[in-house]
């Protein structure tokens, strides 16, 4: 395989250090004066590069947050996939979906997580799409197999996760006051009634 010129390898290191600036002045914006307010011109600004470089690196505001999520997400998906059970492997597969949900859950309702404070920001056809979207549909589908279900279990995976939704929970959270022990524990029924564990 021909190696990348110098220029060509020059141009990749300044694009890297352009985007992990970008990402870096966007995440300080984001603590600072939470994601709802962040622009797009700020997080140019504080990074010291041209809008036009922020543009053409994100495609804009949306997919600047989705990038800044993923990086946020990095950490939780280490936990379900590599991580200790009963959230890592290790658990029978009811347990690691239970575990999942109950994380997705407490991170929803924790004000100081990035992850779901960004989500909120983004619409809700590109959140399900993303890198982490598409990560947390593929592990529960894998779950519902790895469990012995019988079904569709693309289609029960996305029923699944409609209830753990940051729209879903926020609604019932806020509108209808139903607290996280109960969210947690109508997850964990409805894990077992799809698994059969509920029979066992």
């Amino acid at each position: 395989m021909t190696e990348p010129s110098g220029d060509l390898a020059g141009e990749r290191a300044d694009a890297a250090r352009n985007r992990a600036r970008l990402l870096e002045a966007a995440a300080w914006l984001v603590a600072e004066r939470g994601a709802e307010h962040v622009t797009m011109r700020e997080v140019a600004q504080v990074a010291g590069v041209g809008k036009g470089t922020l543009f053409r690196r994100f495609g804009d505001r949306n997919g600047l947050l989705l990038a800044l999520v993923d990086d946020v997400e990095a950490e939780f998906y280490q936990a379900y996939t590599f991580g200790l059970p009963p959230l890592g492997p290790g658990a029978p597969a009811s347990d690691r979906l239970i575990a999942f949900g109950y994380a997705l859950l407490e991170r929803v309702s924790d004000p100081t997580d990035l992850g779901p404070a960004l989500g909120r920001q983004v619409p809700t056809d590109r959140r399900r799409t993303s890198n982490y979207g598409r990560a947390f549909h593929l592990h529960v589908t894998s779950l519902l197999r790895e469990a012995g279900v019988v079904g569709d279990h693309t289609m029960l995976a996305h029923a699944l996760l409609a209830f753990v939704d940051l729209e879903t929970i926020d609604h019932l959270r806020n509108d209808d006051q139903v607290i996280t022990e109960r969210l947690k524990a109508t997850w964990a029924d409805l894990v077992r009634r799809v698994t059969g564990a509920a029979d066992c």
